[in-house]
């Protein structure tokens, strides 16, 4: 006699689905060192893979659609940090040169507020703060100036970051050769009773994942090419970092934007100290966004409902804090189910009577009436 299956309630689903996320979230602890190189892969697969399967609708096998488009992908990537690494590793060397001066500079235009300030925060030695500001600022800087020359002195460091410059490509081409393969073993492993409603699900966090990982990065990377580009021909100094940062940041819908434009304008005041030159600066930061929500999101995001900006900015802080760059590179796929999930369960439960009451008793009645 065969033992009874208990029903699937509510609650066994929640301990069920519940138990899987702690699972989840103990094996990233658990193996958090050595999984970068596989989520990068992953990462990779999933944003290659429509180019994957166009090629082979077009009888190309797989593995060879999947080896050329990583190829290119990887010839890509090189050529780029190839042509930026150069002006980026000079532009950071001299910023963490002139940021003394600067903060001289800055020390000198708040000179007559510093009576002020003595008077609300005490009377110390402000010199002494000066000092101690541009020594820290100095060795933040310092070090951003150094990380490419450091990863060759690091060691552990260096292993890890050659492991990962060799695993990654690997992962990449067996996820995108298997991944056909590989969703519909996961598709025969999704259980026959909720098979529509979950199916439904991962094709909503699809299209948040999509839209955020094949949307939002292009529009940021076009972004960061714009920026630094306009800001360099502009005459800015340190103008192709800070377009470059400002691009980056982007991912996080309008924050990269508006830093890059409340810093490129404090720079420009700094370096010619004229409102019209300042302006020319605030300007191209006026056209990107321009270019942004009428070219470059309608082209690439197109009517894809993304992951709000801030929600995004909590999954990439928290994933950060507890896992590092492995935490902040699922932060994004995390927070894309999450936010499904939460808004399957709102739906739920404005469809229960704990959220209306009165359905029962209508219904009740209703029920009485026909008898």
């Amino acid at each position: 006699m065969s033992a009874r299956i208990p029903a699937l309630t509510a609650r066994n689903h929640l301990y069920f689905w519940g138990g899987s996320f702690f699972l989840f979230l103990g094996f990233v602890w658990l193996f958090g060192d050595i999984l970068l190189p596989f989520v990068l892969g992953l990462a990779i697969a999933y944003l290659l893979d429509p180019m994957v399967e166009f090629l082979g609708r077009r009888k190309v096998p797989r593995w060879i659609a999947a080896a050329s488009i990583l190829g290119l992908f990887f010839v890509f990537v090189l050529t780029v940090l190839a042509l930026i690494t150069p002006t980026l590793y000079r532009e950071v060397t001299t910023l963490a040169e002139a940021m003394p001066g600067y903060i001289d500079h800055l020390s000198a235009v708040l000179a007559p507020y510093i009576g002020w300030l003595q008077e609300r925060f005490g009377n110390g030695d402000l010199a002494a703060y000066q000092e101690t500001l541009q020594n820290n600022i100095g060795k933040a800087l310092k070090v951003g100036a150094n990380l490419l020359g450091g990863l060759a002195n690091g060691g552990q460091a260096f292993a890890g970051f050659v492991s990962t410059v060799v695993l990654t490509p690997l992962v990449a081409f067996f996820m995108m050769k298997e991944w056909a393969a590989m969703t519909k073993w996961i598709d025969n492993l999704l259980p026959r009773g909720s098979y529509d409603t979950i199916k439904d699900l991962l094709r909503q966090i699809d299209g948040k994942i999509a839209g955020f990982v094949r949307g939002q990065i292009s529009v940021a990377f076009a972004l960061a090419i714009i920026y630094a580009l306009a800001l360099t021909v502009a005459g800015l100094k340190f103008g192709f970092l800070i377009g470059l940062m400002a691009g980056i940041l982007s991912i996080i819908p309008l924050v990269g934007s508006t830093i890059g434009l409340l810093v490129s304008v404090i720079v420009a005041w700094f370096q010619a100290g004229e409102w019209g030159y300042v302006a020319i600066i605030a300007g191209i930061f006026l056209v990107g966004q321009f270019v942004e929500g009428n070219f470059l999101t309608p082209k690439l995001l197109g009517n894809s409902v993304g992951l709000h900006p801030l929600w995004i900015l909590f999954a990439l802080l928290a994933g950060g804090s507890l896992f590092g760059i492995v935490g902040m590179l699922l932060a994004v796929p995390v927070a894309a189910i999450a936010g499904v999930l939460i808004s399957f369960a709102l739906m739920k439960y404005k469809q229960s009577p704990y959220y209306d009451d009165k359905k029962p008793a209508k219904n009740k009645a209703k029920s009485k009436k026909q008898v």
